[in-house]
């Protein structure tokens, strides 16, 4: 390494290096590394070895990343590849909501994998980095009332019809989370536990489930005691007892509440 840069390294001071480390992106650890590597200041050789934790889980990322790719390499003649999931079959109370997400080829975006795995803030990062980068995502939903109506297995296929029908361009194939969407005209590829081994499904089911996670946010102000921030109406304990104390709100569906309410 050139000695001019080595010196220079050793002028800053170890709170500077600390600084400029937290603000480095991960892409770019290795200049980091380089800089600083020579550097035997016991505080800067524990950072220099922070960074290179960092850069062995980044690299491990983008592997990571490239074989979620599997799918849409296995599918790239067709065209736009579309994946498709949904979040919101189990609760007791609001929408199920789908999400049908267009990714461009060669996509760039770490970290996608099944929305469950994923803390709520690194769910909230991705959304924006997805939308901004998608090149289109289309959201359906069927409410409360559509699901007691047609009950929840047809209602998740008409949300997903529905977030596919926004799509433009019109993708030309589909990769689903485990099912085959009726009604629907296009080459469907189902994945068992898709989201988490597409990154096309991937991405679709973050955005639907912020999306939803958001509405029932929403809705905790509207319909307080419920705990629907937190529990985004899943049958939580404290749910079920409030549900039981004060009785369904408007949101609720009365086929899956039979148990804990009287008619």
């Amino acid at each position: 390494m050139d000695e001019k840069i080595i010196m220079q390294g050793k002028n800053h001071r170890i709170s500077d290096i600390k600084e400029e480390l937290k603000s480095i992106q991960d892409g770019k650890l290795d200049g980091f590394i380089k800089k600083y590597d020579e550097d035997t200041r016991s505080g800067v050789v524990k950072l220099v070895d922070t960074a290179k934790k960092r850069m062995e889980k980044y690299e491990d990322e983008l592997l990571r990343t490239e074989n979620l790719k599997k799918y849409e390499k296995q599918y790239k003649d067709y065209g736009y590849i579309c994946g498709i999931d949904e979040v919101g079959r189990g609760p007791l109370a609001g929408p199920v909501v789908a999400c049908a997400v267009i990714l461009p080829v060669d996509c760039d975006i770490l970290y996608i994998n099944d929305s469950k795995k994923l803390s709520a803030k690194k769910r909230n990062e991705l959304y924006d980095v997805i939308m901004e980068k998608a090149v289109s995502v289309g959201i359906g939903m069927a409410s409360h009332e559509r699901i007691d109506e047609i009950n929840i297995l047809q209602a998740t296929y008409e949300a997903m019809r529905q977030a596919v029908s926004k799509l433009k361009p019109r993708p030309d194939i589909l990769l689903n989370d485990a099912v085959t969407i009726p009604e629907v005209d296009i080459k469907q590829v189902p994945i068992i536990k898709g989201d988490a081994k597409s990154i096309s499904i991937g991405a679709a089911s973050i955005v639907a489930k912020v999306t939803r996670d958001r509405m029932m946010v929403e809705y905790d102000s509207m319909f307080p005691g419920y705990d629907f921030a937190s529990n985004k109406g899943y049958g939580s304990a404290e749910h079920i007892a409030a549900l039981k104390e004060i009785g369904p709100s408007p949101i609720h569906r009365k086929t899956f509440i039979k148990n804990f309410v009287n008619d």
